[in-house]
């Protein structure tokens, strides 16, 4: 039980449901409540069924097909995730939406991926396996997801919240600065195991 508790706060530290708040609150301008929970839940199931299928099947995926090691996985994830926290710690946002971009193009890009489907959680999806087990990481991302889908569908209400007590802003900037230290930390996982593999150095 300790260890798919540790497997599926992992996962949620790395999905971030806390960079969904701001994201649906403003979307919620243009949509009401019954329509953010349809794209909730649309998103939720499409970056679910994507970690499964990458948790099942990813490695095999990355190395057989495309002939790309882990590691090259987790140092461009880390890059991407690392523009994407900075962006949020300059800006105070995770995404800018475009003027012409509809609700339910939203529920794909960039809720389904990258934000919970997203480079940290795909490479999570397929090297958890190894460390924590497939049923426990399995098991783990379907409560991860669900736990984020809770925070998506009252994302409004704490988004109200938060913004009448001035924290938006300041959360977003420390989850932006979370997310940015995440992206370090998978470059470095990266580059010490393709050095790992190399030869370059020896554990």
């Amino acid at each position: 039980m300790i260890i798919l508790l540790n497997c599926t706060l992992a996962l949620l530290a790395l999905i971030n449901p806390v960079s969904k708040i701001f994201v649906l609150s403003t979307l919620a301008e243009e949509a009401d409540s019954r329509e953010l929970r349809r794209i909730s839940l649309k998103a939720s199931m499409i970056a679910g069924a994507i970690l499964l299928i990458f948790a099942l099947s990813g490695k095999f995926i990355l190395q057989t097909i495309f002939h790309v090691q882990l590691y090259s996985f987790q140092i461009v994830g880390g890059i991407v995730l690392f523009a994407r926290g900075f962006m949020a710690l300059n800006k105070g946002l995770f995404f800018e939406t475009e003027a012409n971009q509809k609700l339910e193009d939203a529920s794909i890009v960039p809720l389904a991926s990258p934000m919970i489907a997203g480079p940290a959680t795909l490479s999570a999806a397929i090297s958890f396996p190894v460390q924590y087990g497939l049923g426990r990481t399995l098991t783990a991302i379907i409560i991860a997801v669900t736990v984020n889908l809770l925070v998506m569908i009252y994302s409004q209400k704490i988004g109200s919240v938060l913004k009448r007590q001035n924290l938006m802003g300041a959360l977003i900037r420390i989850t932006g600065l979370i997310v940015a230290t995440i992206g370090v930390q998978m470059m470095l996982e990266g580059i010490l195991a393709y050095l790992s593999v190399s030869g370059i150095i020896v554990n």
